[in-house]
């Protein structure tokens, strides 16, 4: 009897109860401030949280395109600042020795690329701004429920008593 009430205790206490699971989905709700974070962690990381993949190549090209432009404008602005500061100490071995002859020429192309290289900076800090502020905003919008219910039709309207016509817009809300 002993062996048996021993054996009964040690398996009710080492093995687990199983009960049945919930069977609600938890679908967890996004949260925008999670989203930012991980956007401005990693550009396109919020979309990706937001289950929103197709928008991540577009981030990157965004980003990418600019930052290209940007090192393409820093190495020609070098390049034109650097043969002028050669032509005006005396050099004449410059990579534009054939084809530009007037200084004020590389002057002009180190401005150009000057400001095409700053403005390539704006729209690479642009759009890294641009991927958090979307990340946050898709993570607000995905949590209301847009259906059916709510449309919005043309309306057109024929006045017998003038015999013309009117347009306008009919917004329909059923809840």
């Amino acid at each position: 009897m002993d062996k048996r009430l021993l054996t009964f205790f040690l398996l009710a206490f080492f093995l687990k109860g199983f009960t049945q699971s919930d069977s609600f989905d938890n679908e967890s709700i996004l949260r925008p401030s999670k989203a930012a974070f991980y956007s401005a962690v990693l550009p396109g990381l919020g979309q990706l949280y937001n289950k929103k993949l197709w928008k991540v190549p577009i981030v990157y090209t965004a980003i990418g395109i600019s930052a290209y432009s940007y090192d393409f404008n820093r190495k020609k602005y070098f390049s034109y600042r650097n043969a002028y500061k050669r032509r005006k100490a005396g050099f004449k071995d410059d990579e534009f020795q054939g084809l530009i002859i007037n200084d004020d020429r590389l002057l002009d192309g180190q401005d150009f690329h000057r400001r095409y290289k700053d403005l390539s900076m704006v729209f690479m800090v642009g759009f890294y701004f641009l991927n958090i502020l979307d990340a946050n905003i898709d993570a607000h919008l995905l949590n209301y429920n847009v259906n059916e219910n709510l449309s919005l039709k043309p309306y057109f309207e024929n006045d017998n008593l003038t015999n013309s016509s009117s347009i306008g817009f009919k917004l329909k809300l059923s809840l």
